[in-house]
């Protein structure tokens, strides 16, 4: 293979951060997109079904 490049697709990894990181010391969910910490470390790695559900939560999550 010496010379040939394989290229790779990206996939994409749908996503609720709005930008605005900051977590919220009473509730423990970030004042952007009220995941958790610990969802917003485990977004990249985790399945697509765990992503969806935590972004049926979401809304429930506000205010």
């Amino acid at each position: 293979m010496d010379g040939i490049v394989e290229t790779v697709p990206v996939q994409r990894v749908e996503s609720p951060c709005v930008n605005i990181c900051e977590m919220d010391a009473a509730t423990g969910l970030c004042v952007g997109c009220a995941r958790t910490i610990d969802e917003i470390v485990a977004w990249s790695s985790g399945s697509p079904a765990w992503r969806d559900k935590v972004m049926a939560e979401l809304p429930g999550r506000r205010p």
